[in-house]
């Protein structure tokens, strides 16, 4: 019997504050959403896509801040930071509230429908989609892990298409 392999922690509460980095691929590893230009990502129609989904999930998601991120070829990596509390901005100054606190499987599934939707509505046979899960790695506090995984971040359009996933 073929059991797949479970994805994220067990018995982790994935609504902790705290910040993730994430790799979400593309089903079929299809190349999307650009290309890599002398080490550069060039953002084509579809990866531009991307980065606004990716950009607007705060706007609909309160209890996340954005960080670093990447969108290659094939996949996407991200840093995000999920904050305690749901802040609701009310004029000038965001106050607490007690909305639901979103987790990281929620705020995932919500970037890959609104990106898979509209990259869909410009492609005739619609046949865009993610991979059915996506990696995840809590990030500790101590020995500056977060500092290599921005780092892993912002070289990755430089590191040879074998070694970056």
């Amino acid at each position: 019997m073929n059991t797949r392999k479970r994805q994220r922690m067990l018995g982790y509460d994935y609504r902790t504050p705290g910040s993730y980095f994430v790799t979400i691929t593309i089903d079929s590893k299809h190349i999307r959403f650009g290309d890599i230009v002398r080490g550069e990502m060039l953002l084509n129609k579809y990866g531009l896509i991307t980065n606004k989904c990716w950009t607007d999930l705060p706007k609909h998601y309160n209890n996340i801040i954005l960080d670093e991120y990447v969108i290659m070829p094939d996949h996407f990596h991200a840093i995000i930071h999920i904050v305690d509390g749901v802040h609701v901005r009310n004029g000038l100054k965001p106050f607490l509230t007690k909305e639901k606190a979103h987790g990281l499987p929620e705020l995932i599934r919500a970037f890959k429908t609104f990106s898979s939707r509209k990259i869909n509505d410009m492609r005739i046979n619609r046949d865009f989609k993610w991979h059915k899960s996506f990696y995840d790695r809590i990030i500790r506090k101590f020995n500056n892990e977060i500092d290599d995984f921005r780092f892993y971040i912002r070289n990755n359009p430089k590191i040879p298409p074998s070694e970056n996933h």
